[in-house]
């Protein structure tokens, strides 16, 4: 970062933390203006400190490999790999079980609830592979697709779980001509394995509930957290069914110990996932609260210390999982972005307070011990798939973009949509890097329901911004309402899917 900034230059306060911890808040000396006035910003004319963004050139973009082309090829390769292993699933089931097996309508509902259990198994195991936190999944398919593809895989597994139990009862009540209910009190009184699959399937149920996004966004981020956990405990009552009432499973053969590995599989990235590769990062970074900076009214900054952050294989844009080992913190840990671009002396997260949580965060103390997951993420330059880029944010969305424009090549526009100059910040920073990198800094301000920021969220708008905005990458954080109405723009405006970046946990 450029000396001057908001925070001074690496190399002159290097190693010594109780002198860049005063620096931090000396903003005396800095050479800018306040911050502008009016609803919008950023031509050369209005402010000498932005630059304006040479637009994209079409033979320049035909000649650029973009980053993301070295791993285009590893999402398609998993969505085979899921295709071609849940096939395979069926199909030795299928050719395991003789054809005059199968005859009479009580075998053929009865092969139904055995189809529809090893397709939910592994749906299950699939539910529980994108949740182990394995770095390499997320940087394959890419954070946003990643929690699309948890929450359709999930109503896919309920109705298949359903489905299950709902074919094996009936066909198990029409062989032995009871009805579903006494087969039902059956099954529960008298097969072992019964009791674990009834509850599983219940948590199941309890989890897709709450799922509900009208019901998630009621609930606290902690208690989702929490409940979202059970997930593991369906894991293991469905392991325990799958291998004591499965005939074909529990005959051992080619199918038992395929099952067999595919559960090692999602175990062992489990516990690299969430256990081994967490206890590394912290035991060789040993990360700590240097100090604590307002940025807003509402905003503030927390920066981190720690050891060997050299060697620390982060980005800008992307996010940790912070847990804080304070009073009324340390039980429960959430995802922040990075605000500034990882160097070796301090990490930077910016967080907006907004309940509970956030806000005892303003009240932590230096040398705070703190636990980290991560880092997470491919909201990266190293996602981009054209050569320009433009960044479009919104209140504490400013955080991953201020640290993206620190890694992203000259020409980029950022569009900061604030409600007034107050709201804004690090003002001071982005024009240094405006000023720095030739990136076009653009302020809209106003409510929601003024000129400005009204016609900015058209096509029409929007194109006279960024006349070659379908030539850009374009990377988006802020509110979910903004979020969705600039998705909406731009594929009106037919900027293809893999051009938009979002910020992950904005899903």
């Amino acid at each position: 970062m450029q000396a001057g900034s908001a925070i001074p230059s690496n190399e002159t306060y290097a190693g010594d933390w109780d002198q860049r911890r005063t620096a931090v808040h000396d903003t005396s000396k800095l050479p800018w203006p306040p911050p502008p006035e009016g609803t919008a910003g950023g031509d050369a004319a209005a402010d000498p400190y932005v630059r304006q963004a040479a637009y994209a050139d079409p033979q320049a973009e035909q000649r650029f490999r973009p980053p993301a082309a070295r791993t285009a090829g590893n999402r398609l390769l998993v969505i085979l790999l899921f295709w071609a292993l849940l096939a395979t699933s069926v199909a030795l089931w299928m050719f395991g079980t003789p054809p005059s097996t199968l005859s009479g309508t009580p075998a053929q509902v009865t092969a139904g609830g055995r189809v529809t259990g090893l397709i939910g198994g592994f749906l299950l195991l699939t539910q529980v592979l994108m949740m182990s936190r394995v770095a390499w999944l997320e940087n394959w398919i890419g954070g946003r697709d990643l929690m699309r593809w948890h929450r359709q895989v999930g109503v896919y597994l309920l109705l298949s779980v359903l489905a299950h139990a709902a074919y094996i009862t009936v066909g198990y009540a029409m062989s032995a001509d009871v009805t579903v209910v006494d087969q039902t009190v059956t099954l529960f009184t008298t097969v072992d394995g019964m009791v674990g699959a009834y509850v599983a399937t219940g948590i199941m149920v309890a989890v897709s509930m709450l799922a509900i996004r009208a019901v998630r966004r009621r609930m606290p981020y902690e208690l989702w957290h929490w409940l979202h956990l059970t997930t593991y405990a369906i894991l293991i009552l469905g392991y325990g069914h799958q291998f004591a009432n499965g005939t074909e499973l529990a005959n051992g053969g080619f199918a038992h110990w395929y099952w067999i590995s595919l559960y090692a599989l999602v175990i062992a990235c489990l516990v690299w996932g969430r256990v081994i590769e967490p206890l590394w990062l912290n035991l060789r970074h040993r990360f700590e609260v240097i100090d604590v900076v307002p940025e807003s009214a509402t905003m503030f900054s927390v920066y981190i210390g720690g050891r060997r952050l050299d060697r620390l294989d982060a980005r800008a844009g992307q996010y940790f999982r912070w847990r804080f080992f304070a009073s009324g913190a340390w039980w429960q840990s959430h995802p922040f972005s990075l605000s500034a671009a990882p160097n070796d002396q301090w990490l930077r997260l910016t967080v907006n307070a907004v309940g509970d949580h956030t806000t005892r965060m303003r009240e932590l103390r230096p040398s705070t011990r703190v636990w980290a997951i991560g880092p997470s993420g491919t909201f990266t330059a190293d996602h981009r798939t054209r050569q320009r880029a433009l960044l479009i944010a919104g209140g504490s969305g400013i955080a991953p973009i201020r640290a993206l424009l620190e890694e992203l090549p000259g020409g980029s526009i950022v569009i900061y949509r604030a409600t007034d100059a107050g709201d804004i910040v690090f003002q001071d920073e982005l024009r240094s890097l405006a000023q720095r990198c030739g990136h076009d800094l653009r302020y809209v301000l106003g409510s929601r329901h003024d000129a400005g920021p009204l016609d900015l969220f058209t096509p029409q708008g929007l194109r006279e911004q960024v006349p070659d905005v379908r030539h850009r990458d374009v990377y988006v954080c802020g509110p979910p309402g903004m979020v969705e109405t600039a998705v909406a723009v731009l594929r009106r405006l037919r900027v293809r899917r893999r051009q938009i970046h979002l910020d992950p946990f904005e899903f």
